[in-house]
């Protein structure tokens, strides 16, 4: 089981990212601005924009905040000039982990992400010392008991998903990432409810971390996720569900 997913499953089980409506509207806005920018203000001819707006929709954002996001990204009302920056590095355990920003500082944003991996027991690493362990998929959580295996199965597979994995207490979907919006859709449409819908980077190998490791781990990754110029962070930590309920409490 990918440490990833289940920290977002749980995450979202705990209720902590409604606690941070806010923040994540800040992530989505950033991330509609940005997609406009660089592929233009139409989702159809923008598959990164149609994605982004598709998010902040699940997420209920009002369709005012969504165009106003697209204008500052187009030029069309002013706004701040975002720049994108990724970090690799390693957590407790020798975890890989990905950090994405969106900045309108940058020497900040270096100075801050380096100083959190230090502070908790991580390092940066090169470009690319880590990335190569992962793939770009979409990923789709849904609670057992909302549908069953075969039921899932059906859908997912006649919607152009790649795979359905069992997760302990989800079935986890997996989808190319230009498949991620016909499969969720499917699932939706279906009446099935997601615990977690998503397109995001899926480790092709796992760290298994146990004990103070392990929790200190979950500490890196709160305090990354705190800051205010991360869009997403991305590990391949492993560790017992049980336990992860445990430090993430």
């Amino acid at each position: 089981m990918s440490g990833h997913s289940k920290w977002a499953t749980i995450k979202h089980k705990k209720g902590a990212l409604d606690a941070k409506r806010g923040k994540i509207f800040t992530r989505l806005i950033k991330e509609i601005t940005i997609a406009a920018r660089h592929g233009g203000g139409d989702p159809d001819g923008n598959p990164r924009l149609r994605s982004a707006i598709a998010a902040a929709k699940a997420e209920n954002m009002p369709a005012e905040n969504i165009k106003r996001a697209i204008q500052r990204g187009t030029g069309e009302i002013p706004g701040l000039q975002y720049e994108e920056i990724s970090f690799e590095g390693y957590g407790p355990g020798g975890v890989a982990v990905i950090v994405d920003c969106t900045t309108d500082n940058r020497n900040r944003a270096v100075s801050e992400i380096r100083h959190t991996f230090a502070k908790n027991g991580g390092n940066l690493g090169e470009p690319n010392s880590v990335r190569f362990m992962f793939a770009k998929k979409g990923l789709i959580a849904v609670s057992k008991d909302a549908a069953d295996e075969d039921k899932l199965m059906g859908i997912v597979l006649e919607a152009g998903g790649e795979d359905l994995n069992d997760e302990g207490e989800t079935w986890e979907i997996l989808t190319e990432p230009n498949a991620w919006e016909a499969v969720a859709k499917a699932v939706k449409d279906a009446g099935v409810e997601t615990v977690l819908s998503e397109v995001t980077m899926v480790a092709s190998t796992y760290t298994k971390l146990e004990g103070a490791p392990a929790a200190q781990c979950i500490r890196l990754l709160e305090a990354l996720e705190d800051n205010d110029d991360v869009q997403n962070v991305y590990s391949n930590f492993d560790m017992d569900a049980k336990q992860l309920e445990e430090v993430a409490g």
